[in-house]
């Protein structure tokens, strides 16, 4: 028999480019050896430049869909992407409390790289008060940090973001355009990590989805979260230096030729 793939239950929103959200799980899960469990938090209507509208589920509908996985199949790891409204984080919220102990990734989605906002302040009140307490690491760029905790500095939006309840932060330092390098930094009670990258000469759909899958994929299989967070890093620094434009907005990952 052969040996069975670590899964991976997938929260996020469909793009129908397939640049970012559920295709960009699966994607980067399978290229790591993962399967990939998916439920739909949100349909969008997106291109490669922005998103125009985003279409949550019912959260009663979602938590129904989500629960008859949990119950199924032994899950190893969740990444939780974009959750379209307050109440399907809240749903989100109760579906973590039957998966104690299994590693949770959340990418903070709040913004389209359009520039389009895509969270309410009702959902990210709920984010922060109901949802992070239930976190293994959040995966925020500066400004979703920043739009989280109410700070300015990296270290000291880490700080604010440690004690709503998450257990570490990873921030990508991506649309800091100041720095020569990108800059990303983990925070959690190991003690803080810093890692340094080229800085690519464009902008992507789905960098942050590549990122936060490949994290989970990583945590799935046993790696510390140093080790994963590293390694979810180059998976996805190498995607993006290979990436194409297929359309008239931004560059996409090309995931398969990560090594994993």
């Amino acid at each position: 028999m052969p040996d069975t793939p670590p899964i991976v239950l997938c929260l996020s929103g469909h793009d129908p480019t397939g640049g970012a959200g559920l295709q960009a799980d699966i994607e980067t899960l399978g290229r790591l050896g993962c399967h990939a469990s998916t439920v739909v938090t949100a349909l969008t209507v997106q291109d490669s430049r922005d998103v125009v509208r985003v279409l949550p589920q019912a959260p009663a509908d979602f938590l129904e869909q989500a629960c008859r996985v949990v119950r199924d199949l032994p899950l190893a790891a969740v990444k939780i992407g974009l959750l379209g409204s307050a109440g399907v984080a809240r749903a989100v919220a109760e579906l973590l409390r039957e998966l104690p102990g299994v590693p949770v990734v959340l990418d903070p989605v709040l913004a389209a790289g359009g520039g389009t906002l895509l969270a309410r302040e009702d959902l990210i009140e709920v984010l922060c008060g109901e949802l992070l307490p239930w976190v293994s690491v959040l995966t925020p760029n500066i400004p979703e940090a920043e739009a989280l905790s109410g700070e300015r500095q990296p270290g000291v939006c880490a700080k604010v973001l440690l004690r709503m309840g998450t257990r570490h932060v990873l921030i990508t330092g991506t649309h800091d355009e100041g720095s020569e390098k990108v800059i990303n930094r983990l925070f959690g009670p190991e003690g803080d990590a810093e890692w340094a990258w080229e800085r690519l000469p464009h902008s992507y759909h789905g960098s942050g989805c590549t990122l936060a899958s490949a994290l989970a994929g990583y945590l799935a299989q046993g790696l510390d979260m140093r080790l994963a967070c590293e390694r979810a890093q180059v998976f996805t620094w190498e995607a993006l230096a290979a990436g194409w434009r297929p359309g008239k907005g931004q560059h996409f990952p090309r995931r398969c030729n990560s090594l994993g």
